[in-house]
């Protein structure tokens, strides 16, 4: 059964974490919102391959996704150290109920909330994705929608992403946050 989305604490300085669907802008518009907020940015599907030594597709192949996602929790926990900083997470992170449990209690939580049209639009640019290896993007990302939306609007709060440019989508988190 799905939590009750929290209140939207006002940002003090908790760590900013943006959460969605592949290809929502979470690492493009997690940099430059990180850049104007004066932040550092941590991606952690960076982390989580230089910890592994290995990249998240390899991961995948070798060790299976309920590997990929203990170590994903594990890497998020060690970001959230209640420092100020802007994290971008997988997909399917949030998805995870500890990692969103650990999410919505010490960071601040934003769903970029985006169609997945524009989305397999975005992703069907690189064969990275371990999730579309194979497989039609806009079919995969129909159903991931379907199946996590309801979870990700559980996040603090939602932000459209659109076909515009990335500073749109920041200055969209900046005016939810009230900067």
């Amino acid at each position: 059964m799905l939590q009750r989305r929290p209140p939207i604490p006002d940002w003090t300085g908790l760590p900013i974490v943006l959460v969605g669907l592949m290809g929502a802008g979470k690492s493009t518009v997690g940099r430059r919102l990180a850049a104007r907020l004066r932040l550092p940015f941590v991606d952690a599907d960076s982390e989580i391959e230089a910890a592994a030594g290995m990249s998240i597709a390899d991961i995948f192949e070798r060790f299976g996704e309920a590997h990929f996602r203990d170590g994903e929790r594990r890497v998020i926990a060690r970001l959230i150290d209640g420092t100020p900083k802007v994290i971008a997470t997988g997909g399917g992170a949030f998805i995870n109920d500890e990692t969103r449990a650990l999410i919505l209690k010490q960071a601040l939580s934003i769903w970029l909330d985006a169609n997945p049209a524009v989305l397999a639009d975005r992703v069907g640019r690189r064969d990275t994705r371990p999730l579309l290896r194979n497989r039609d993007p806009r079919q995969v990302l129909d159903e991931l929608a379907r199946v996590r939306n309801p979870i990700y609007a559980l996040a603090h709060l939602r932000v459209p992403s659109h076909h515009a440019p990335h500073e749109s989508t920041v200055n969209s988190i900046l005016k939810a946050l009230r900067l």
